[in-house]
């Protein structure tokens, strides 16, 4: 593995750290029962309102929490499964997943919900990032 490939898996290591704190914050307000002041910003920003929408769960799963285990299992593959061949192909997969969910979710706080989360929109970036290095990785040649 280069050392430009090391660098890269390292990170796409933190930027899924990163992306669990956003999500395990977003968890945390999916159930609290208060209202979220610093997310409250007029009428186009409110992550109350996205988070405890009908589209905060799929099969009664918070969203959140699957984006924590997703951003764990690209922080796995980006650490301690970096080595193996297959890694880059599993990690820009689950990126792309990740980013595609992301998209969907974004479509739904604009154009259903009509209003923005900024925790949604920075799982966005973060995951959007992710899926960019994990492809230079991959196109790069991985583990080679």
């Amino acid at each position: 593995m280069t050392d430009l490939t090391q660098r890269l898996m390292s990170l796409v290591a933190i930027l899924a750290v990163c992306g669990i704190v956003v999500s395990s914050v977003s968890l945390q307000h999916h159930y609290a029962t208060s209202k979220t002041a610093y997310c409250d910003i007029g009428e186009a920003f409110d992550c109350d309102i996205v988070n405890r929408s009908e589209y905060s769960s799929i099969f009664g799963i918070p969203v959140a929490l699957i984006g924590m285990l997703g951003y764990a299992a690209l922080a796995g593959l980006a650490t301690v499964y970096r080595e193996r061949r297959e890694t880059p192909a599993m990690m820009f997969g689950g990126a792309a997943a990740g980013l595609g969910f992301a998209l969907y979710l974004t479509y739904i706080e604009g154009h259903v919900l009509g209003v923005w989360c900024i925790l949604c929109l920075s799982s966005l970036a973060v995951i959007a990032t992710t899926a960019i290095v994990a492809a230079v990785i991959w196109w790069r040649g991985g583990t080679q």
